[in-house]
C-alpha cells in the first residue's frame, strides 16, 4: 500500500525470480551457456556473446556506529543507501570511485538516527537528491533540520518500489527507531541487501533478505567486550543487548547461517562498534558459523567506518571494471562541501 505524501513513488509488484547471472572478482562464472538449437549456423560462443547482463557496482563507503553509507550503481540509476558521514566525506569518498554526489539518483534512508542521516540536510536538500523513506522516518528527520526543505518520496515499510532500472522492496526491522527499515534492492545483475541497525531478526526479515546474492548484515558488538566497557553506562548497554538494539556477533552468526542460500556469495559485517568489537573477532565468528554450515562458498568481509570497502561488481565480464574508468568527475558542480 502507498502513503500520500509530498511525492508518491508507483507500486511496483515483488520480482519472484531469481537472476541466474552472478559474477564478480570472488566469485565464480554462474553462466552457463545453452547448446546452440539443431540445424543452428551459430556457435555456442556467438550465442552467449549475445547474452548481455547489465552489471551493478557496489561499495560500501562507510560502515560503523560513527556512520553509514554505501553506494549502488547500475546502467540507469545511482543510489546512496543511507547517509551518515558528513556531505564533505561522502563527496571526498565518491570522488575516490570516480563519481559524484551531483549525479545521484536518490537517497534511501532506514532509519532518522545520525550515523545514517548525518549529510543529509547539506547532500539531499542542497542537490535537490530525492530522499526515500516512510512517513514515520520522513517527520523523524524534519525534527533534526527544521530548516531544511527536502524533497520526500514516500513508501509505506513493506511496499516494492521501482527506481529507474531497479526494485527495492522495503521491510520492517526491529530497532529503537520510529519506522526503521531494510532494503532489498534488485538489479538485473544481482540482489543487494542491507540489514543494519536490528536487536534481532524476525521470520519476516529472514524471509526478506533471503534472496540476497549480496548482504550488508550488522555485526555490532562483541558481548564480553560490551559487558567490560568502561565507558558505556549500564542503560546504553541494556538498549544495546535489547531485541531492538544491536546484533552481537554471535547473533549475526545466527542470522546469517538462517539467511544462507547457494545464491549468497558475499556477505559484509556492517555496522561494527569501535570500542566493543574488532574486524578480525566478527569475522572469525561469524565465517566459522558459516562454514559449519557448508557455507564455504560465501566470502565474508568486515566493513570499516573509515576507509571505504573496494568496489564489486555483479554481472561483469570477464572482470568488472573499475568505477574510475568511468568517471563523472567533469560533471560536478563547484559545491564547496
Amino acid at each position: 500500500m502507498l502513503v500520500d505524501g509530498p511525492s508518491v513513488i508507483p507500486a511496483a509488484p515483488p520480482i519472484n525470480g531469481r537472476v541466474r547471472v552472478l559474477q564478480a572478482r570472488p566469485f565464480p562464472a554462474a553462466l552457463s551457456p545453452a547448446p546452440p538449437a539443431a540445424h543452428s549456423n551459430c556457435s555456442t560462443i556467438d550465442r552467449v556473446r549475445n547474452v548481455r547482463v547489465v552489471p551493478a557496482h557496489f561499495t560500501i563507503l562507510a560502515s560503523g556506529s560513527s556512520g553509514n553509507c554505501a553506494y549502488l550503481e547500475t546502467d540507469d540509476t545511482r543510489l546512496l543507501l543511507d547517509a551518515g558521514l558528513s556531505a564533505r566525506q561522502i563527496r571526498q569518498r565518491l570522488l575516490g570511485i570516480g563519481r559524484t554526489p551531483e549525479n545521484l539518483s536518490g537517497i534511501l534512508i532506514t532509519h532518522e538516527h545520525s550515523d545514517h542521516t548525518q549529510g543529509l540536510a547539506v547532500l539531499a536538500a542542497r542537490l535537490h537528491i530525492p530522499v526515500y523513506c516512510n512517513r514515520l522516518t520522513k517527520e523523524a528527520i524534519e525534527l533534526q533540520f527544521p530548516e531544511v526543505r527536502f524533497d520526500f518520496r514516500l513508501f509505506a515499510t513493506g511496499a516494492t518500489f521501482e527506481l529507474g532500472d531497479v526494485s527495492v522492496d522495503t521491510f520492517s526491522v526491529p530497532h529503537d527507531a520510529y519506522d526503521p527499515v531494510g532494503f532489498l534492492v534488485r538489479t538485473a545483475a544481482g540482489n543487494f541487501g542491507l540489514l543494519t541497525d536490528l536487536g534481532h531478526a524476525t521470520r519476516l526479515v529472514v524471509e526478506r533478505v533471503r534472496a540476497s546474492h549480496v548482504l550488508v548484515l550488522e555485526a555490532n558488538h562483541d558481548v564480553k567486550m560490551l559487558q567490560e566497557d568502561t565507558k558505556r553506562p549500564w542503560a546504553t548497554k541494556q538498549r544495546i543487548l535489547s531485541r531492538h538494539g544491536h546484533l552481537s556477533n554471535e547473533a549475526a552468526a545466527q542470522v546469517a547461517s538462517e539467511i544462507l542460500s547457494a545464491e549468497l556469495r558475499h556477505l559484509f559485517l556492517g555496522h561494527l562498534s569501535g570500542d566493543c568489537n574488532t574486524p578480525a573477532l566478527a569475522h572469525r565468528v561469524v565465517s566459522q558459523h558459516l562454514v559449519s554450515r557448508g557455507g564455504t562458498h560465501v566470502l565474508v568481509q568486515p566493513a570499516a567506518p573509515n576507509v571505504p570497502c573496494a568496489t564489486l561488481s555483479l554481472g561483469a565480464e570477464p572482470e568488472p571494471p573499475e568505477l574510475h574508468e568511468h568517471a563523472d568527475i567533469q560533471s560536478a558542480s563547484s559545491t564547496p562541501f
